[in-house]
């Protein structure tokens, strides 16, 4: 991305973030979170092959759920729910960073770049998400962070009118508002994520490789296209 400061080859996001999902839900699936997705947590071969890395955060998530720390994922991509104290959550909290990556392999900058601290952070994501209230997300008032007096209320506002080029890319404002719900409860799962409209104009057969099975490894057709998108 700082080689391609305008944003990447949309097909290469689509690509990127097919791969992202397909990890994580391998993770998810086991009960592992990563807690930690960001950029710099991403390693991208020469010929397209992403993986997550950087485990070093990771936890596993035991049922019932025990408590965890809210001092989790880079300040950027952490969650509302995290960044208003909560310490009960689960798969959700790396889709959110799977949103914030998303947009800004899309756009080539942050999503929501605080620069300061929890709540300006806060401000980022509630002036374009808008103000959670008890209306639109249960319980949000009782979480330890939120504060009345430190949150300004804003009104919700479509992500495409913040971000024009999720315009520019079939169901890419359904596939980023899918990801970036305030409410963790309402966030789509990397299972469901995968199966999104957005992705689909890949090859079906994708979704029959095995677990061990890069996607860049499949097919000379597929491979060939994958070479063009990443050599420009």
């Amino acid at each position: 991305m700082e080689r391609h400061p305008g944003g990447l080859n949309h097909s290469n996001v689509r690509l990127f973030l097919f791969q992202l999902l397909r990890g994580l839900a391998y993770c998810h699936r086991r009960r592992v979170l990563h807690r930690d997705v960001k950029p710099q947590n991403l390693l991208i071969s020469e010929i397209g092959e992403l993986k997550l890395a950087d485990f070093g955060l990771a936890r596993a998530k035991s049922v019932p759920s025990h408590t965890y720390s809210h001092e989790v994922v880079t300040l950027w991509y952490r969650p509302p729910d995290v960044l208003l104290g909560s310490t009960d959550y689960s798969t959700s909290l790396d889709m959110w960073g799977v949103g914030c990556i998303f947009i800004e392999m899309i756009t080539g900058v942050p999503t929501f770049p605080g620069v300061r601290e929890t709540y300006d952070q806060l401000d980022k994501i509630f002036k374009i998400l808008g103000t959670p209230t008890e209306d639109s997300w249960e319980a949000v008032t009782q979480l330890p962070g939120y504060n009345v007096h430190k949150l300004v209320m804003y009104r919700a506002q479509k992500l495409g009118h913040s971000f024009p080029r999720l315009y520019d890319i079939l169901e890419g404002d359904n596939m980023a508002t899918a990801l970036l719900q305030l409410n963790p409860d309402k966030r789509i799962g990397a299972e469901e994520a995968l199966r999104h409209k957005y992705f689909s104009s890949l090859p079906r057969k994708l979704y029959e490789l095995p677990d061990g099975k890069s996607v860049t490894l499949f097919g000379q057709e597929f491979q060939a296209r994958i070479n063009i998108c990443i050599n420009t």
